[in-house]
């Protein structure tokens, strides 16, 4: 085989070489130039015909060894030279020796496509893999085990951290285009409860990346794109913990399998509208309501940029939601109106490298149903009213290494002085945290967090986080 590759390719030099080369003689008649040039074509088709047997053989043997069948011959055309020298070099480099033991073949060859079937090699399935550690140790001058928030019952993963060292919650994930229409991405989420490690799917979905006039399909599941911080990832965030209305009315965060719907408008600003139907299992909805389509959304986002060192976005969202005996003992309709605006500063807008990030998020929450006690359903009482939430934060980012910031969250516990809801108070929860951040580069960080929580009346809750986090392997771009 690689003789006659070592003679294919004398032979092709030959071909390339002008007939006045060989000699000093004078050249000879156009006639006989002809001839020479007729005969070594003619030499060249033979040794190419040669070529073309002996791939066909391999092949054969090839698909023997994988307990194939032989794929159909395929003749190429004698003078396409280049087409049969790559088929040629890949039979050769998949060529095993005869064991004369069918399945005695390496993994890598029986892995291996057909040369002729015209697939994707075995590296065409390659997906980004990432693996975000997330660990902290956390003081709290309250102990978490009797933290209570008025007018917001626990729920999800809306309490305070751990006291002491912690694990936290880190993240495994694998991303790739599946083809020239779908991208897919899973996200599994390792983290410890009452000493137990636990494993569990937080984003599997699907993108379909090629429809017309600037949709875009997502499948599976995934965060809803509601308010701002909800579809992001925890790890990017600039605090250690999500705000307080986030731990409030969405348990920390918002994801079920369904399917969302965007469009892209054509303008030279960013619009974007949107709208998702979920199944409706996770907080603030509860046992899959309406047929497994208990949850839907509405969502719109607008930015763009003021000169060429600032940039803003803005979005309002609405997320309906039907549940029977959810976490805080809820039954009936829910819907929460968010608003959200993040502006952005930087010199020559590299926010690399220094800048400010203003943003905050306003949160109203309208419900209308029953509570039933979950520990005992012979206490029941209507639950008809309104609460409320905000909070607002300052990143100042001095370098790529360091930045500070500070951040206000607030709740309105009942609607006004009426106490409509079971869990309704005068006392509105409150809370300060600032941060210190020092990043060695993009894949890892220590953050020192200081917050003062007043979760209600008669507690404060004063508590320090130093909190580490790296990222191995792959690292995409973060959302703006």
């Amino acid at each position: 085989m690689k003789n006659s590759l070592s003679g294919f390719c004398v032979v092709a030099a030959l071909s390339c070489t002008p007939a006045f080369a060989a000699s000093p003689a004078p050249a000879a008649p156009a006639q006989a130039t002809v001839d020479a040039m007729a005969e070594q074509l003619r030499a060249l088709r033979a040794e190419v015909e040669a070529l073309r047997r002996e791939t066909e053989a391999n092949r054969a043997e090839l698909a023997r060894l994988r307990g194939q069948a032989p794929a159909a011959p395929v003749a190429p055309p004698a003078d396409d030279v280049a087409a049969v020298a790559a088929d040629d070099v890949a039979a050769d480099d998949l060529a095993a020796p005869d064991t004369g033991v069918a399945d005695a073949a390496p993994a890598s060859v029986a892995a291996a496509p057909d040369a002729s079937s015209g697939g994707n090699n075995a590296n065409a399935f390659n997906p980004a893999i990432s693996l975000i550690l997330n660990g902290s140790y956390s003081h709290h001058s309250l102990d978490p085990d009797v933290y209570a928030r008025a007018g917001f019952p626990l729920v999800g993963e809306g309490g305070p951290s751990p006291q002491g060292l912690s694990l936290g919650e880190s993240e495994l994930s694998m991303s790739a285009n599946i083809d020239d229409k779908f991208y897919g991405q899973i996200t599994l989420a390792v983290g410890s409860e009452d000493g137990e490690d636990h494993l569990g799917v937080e984003e599997a979905f699907v993108d379909a990346t090629a429809l017309p006039a600037g949709f875009n399909l997502r499948l599976g599941r995934f965060y809803s794109n509601i308010g701002y911080l909800n579809s992001h990832h925890t790890h990017t965030d600039n605090f250690a913990d999500r705000p307080l209305a986030y731990q409030a009315f969405l348990g920390n965060q918002y994801g079920d399998d369904g399917v969302q719907l965007r469009w892209l408008a054509p303008t030279p600003f960013f619009l974007e509208f949107g709208g998702e139907v979920f199944r409706g299992d996770r907080f603030p909805a509860a046992r899959a309501q309406n047929g497994g389509i208990g949850t839907r959304s509405l969502f719109a986002h607008l930015g763009g940029s003021v000169g060429s060192e600032s940039e803003w976005l803005a979005g309002v969202s609405m997320l309906h939601t039907r549940a029977d005996g959810a976490e805080d003992g809820f039954s009936g309709k829910g819907r929460l109106y968010l608003a959200d605006a993040t502006w952005k500063w930087a010199p020559q807008g590299n926010f690399k490298d220094g800048g400010v990030t203003l943003r905050g998020e306003y949160f109203h929450e309208d419900r209308d149903g029953a509570y039933i006690d979950p520990d005992d359903a012979t206490i029941t009482a209507p639950w008809n009213g309104r609460r409320r939430g905000v909070y607002a934060e300052a990143v100042y980012r001095f370098n790529r290494t360091w930045d500070i910031g500070y951040r206000y969250d607030r709740l309105w516990a009942g609607d006004g002085d009426a106490l409509a809801t079971p869990f309704a108070s005068r006392f509105d929860p409150s809370r300060h945290s600032a941060e210190l951040t020092w990043r060695n580069s993009e894949f890892s960080l220590f953050r020192l967090q200081f917050s003062r929580d007043r979760p209600n009346a008669d507690d404060t809750d004063s508590a320090v986080t130093l909190q580490y986090q790296t990222s191995l392997g792959a690292h995409g771009a973060h959302k703006f």
